[in-house]
């Protein structure tokens, strides 16, 4: 018995797409905690919102998991590798990161944006793409939703549009974690809406693909999102599947004022009531 629980135990480390165990990150010119004892587990196939207040530590977070930064103390292991002892240029190659304020030329075709993706590079590098890494793109450009934008100059594209095609561009290495660092940012409702279904057709399609979506709102949260982590001044406020973490008393105490969180059709809503005078 105790041996299947010692292998069980290590096939679960195996199969951590993340893993943070006591992780901190302190400001070196003030001391300043920015991160204080995360732990935190990620799974294949799980899809995560991370919610906080701003400067709860959201943006720090994320750039441990996209291997951009080494925490203070504590682990951080990305796809199996332990950062401080891989090569972060290696690692990142095989993370997903989507960032609306990616620098991208306004010029490109959405295809020639996607294809970036396959050579990590803003400009496209022409030569290292042959016929089946075009293919590939166009493919992509199809599972998102858009690829009837392959020939559209990206600088033309609405902000929902190019939310996807960014997607797109990082699913080209094929990655088993995606990033997504507030993909929904200014986007108007239907453009919001388009990019929900995506999400969710992509989740459902991939079902190795694991994901952690940065928003501040729960009515960007697809269908799929199965687990949440509220942040709340550097420190897990709580963590695990979203009808256990999405809840009223929690959203309230991670945002410090009152609020009322609805599910319907898989699909969340929250609000917060008017400040009573005095209160």
């Amino acid at each position: 018995m105790t041996g299947q629980t010692a292998n069980s135990r290590e096939n679960e480390h195996e199969a951590a797409v993340l893993r943070l165990q006591d992780v901190c990150v302190r400001r070196f010119t003030t001391d300043q905690s920015i991160l204080d004892a995360v732990d935190w587990t990620v799974r294949p196939g799980e899809h995560w919102a991370l919610l906080g207040a701003n400067g709860a530590g959201k943006t720090t977070l994320l750039r441990l998991l996209g291997a951009l930064m080494h925490p203070t103390t504590g682990t951080v292991e990305v796809l199996g590798s332990r950062l401080g002892r891989v090569d972060v240029r290696e690692l990142r190659a095989r993370i997903g990161h989507v960032n609306s304020a990616q620098r991208v030329p306004q010029d490109l075709t959405a295809h020639a944006v996607v294809l970036t993706g396959h050579s990590g590079t803003v400009q496209p590098l022409w030569r290292t793409y042959d016929e089946e890494v075009r293919l590939r793109a166009r493919d992509l450009l199809t599972e998102l939703g858009v690829k009837e934008l392959a020939d559209r100059p990206y600088g033309v594209c609405s902000g929902g549009q190019r939310a996807r095609i960014l997607i797109a561009r990082a699913l080209m290495a094929d990655p088993a974690l995606l990033l997504l660092d507030e993909p929904f940012n200014a986007l108007d409702l239907p453009s919001r809406e388009d990019l929900v279904e995506a999400m969710h057709q992509l989740a459902e399609g991939r079902p190795q693909l694991a994901t952690v979506t940065v928003t501040h709102h729960l009515e960007e949260l697809f269908p799929a999102v199965s687990h949440a982590l509220l942040l709340r001044e550097g420190r897990v406020l709580s963590r695990g599947a979203v009808d256990d973490v999405l809840t009223g008393p929690l959203l309230t105490a991670c945002f410090g004022r009152d609020i009322t969180v609805t599910r319907r059709d898989g699909r969340w809503s929250a609000y917060s009531g008017r400040r009573v005078s005095g209160a």
